[in-house]
């Protein structure tokens, strides 16, 4: 989340017009994140999240907030998108589609526990489940084309050792796909600063942005990869295994999950590694940036590439 476009508290009063969300109190831009721009609002009938969207489409939009709307419906606590008086999810705001959600309690985590893996996995396989129903589907953006193009583009940036280490990777998921595993809904970004614990529960998954249809494990690895590192860039073994036994009780996972563990964690470090070298090398301009330290997630492939198929599974 961060602020590219900048509203005032004029356009938003008047933007709000549509929608049965009482008067503005208070609109406060919020800084984390690299995607889109963000605002807590407070009204007079409660607090909610604003966002403009400043890479997806209105033709791509409908895809996220209708499963945001269905997952809630499934009692799943995600943002619930708030209809305007033509009862639309999607409107537009200084010229970039816009929406307004609810905004969730609890904070997130920056150190989590063995406790609260187990309660990630188990709500990660819960949204699993309740994905299945969805009747809307889009294919993985950042798939196979995405990391070859994206890869071209980080090229000159890169050191010797790092682009051949891109390289090989990029090359070696273009013969090792996922696409035979199960394949549902998947959240696709679940990191800590995308939970949000309400004491020892959890209040809210929200950055549903990039969900799609992709294989499920994939998406399992991608939170493990957040979630259930070391300081050393190395998985806790403890924690590992209690997100994905809390996982397997909501899905059973299968014996060819457990084969491609290795692959799909390899791959779930590659895409946050490219999306990241990415960012800090080609940036959009915006008032309020934060980006990541790409070299986190190139040591995390590191360490999956020396673990091999001894990485920690059940």
């Amino acid at each position: 989340m961060s602020v590219f476009t900048r509203v005032t508290e004029a356009e938003l009063v008047a933007w709000l017009r549509d929608y049965s969300l009482g008067s503005l109190l208070e609109l406060h831009g919020i800084a984390a994140g690299i995607e889109n721009t963000n605002y807590f609002v407070t009204t007079s009938n409660g607090r909610f999240v604003l966002t403009l969207f400043e890479k997806l489409s209105a033709k791509e939009l409908p895809f996220y907030l209708d499963l945001m709307a269905h997952l809630a419906r499934h009692g799943i606590p995600c943002p619930a998108p708030m209809a305007d008086r033509h009862n639309r999810f999607l409107g537009e705001l200084s010229g970039k589609p816009a929406c307004i959600v609810s905004r969730l309690i609890g904070h997130s985590l920056t150190r989590p526990e063995t406790t609260q893996c187990t309660a990630v996995g188990a709500m990660l396989g819960q949204m699993h489940i309740a994905g299945q129903s969805f009747g809307k589907s889009m294919a993985n953006p950042r798939g196979t084309a995405w990391r070859s193009q994206t890869a071209q583009q980080v090229h000159p940036f890169l050191n010797e050792l790092d682009a051949a280490l891109l390289d090989s990777e990029v090359a070696f998921h273009e013969q090792h796909g996922l696409q035979d595993l199960p394949q549902g809904v998947v959240h696709a970004d679940l990191f800590r600063d995308n939970v949000l614990f309400d004491g020892t529960r959890i209040g809210g998954l929200i950055d549903f942005y990039f969900a799609c249809n992709d294989s499920l494990l994939y998406d399992v690895a991608i939170t493990v990869n957040d979630w259930c590192v070391n300081e050393d860039d190395t998985l806790d073994p403890a924690r590992t295994r209690a997100l994905l036994a809390a996982y397997q009780e909501q899905r059973p996972l299968t014996d060819q999950e457990a084969e491609l563990w290795s692959v799909a964690l390899r791959l779930a470090a590659l895409r946050f590694w490219l999306s990241r070298l990415y960012d800090l090398h080609l940036p959009r301009d915006g008032e309020m940036i934060h980006a990541h330290d790409p070299g986190q997630f190139k040591r995390i492939l590191q360490r999956h590439l020396a673990s091999g198929s001894d990485a920690v599974w059940l």
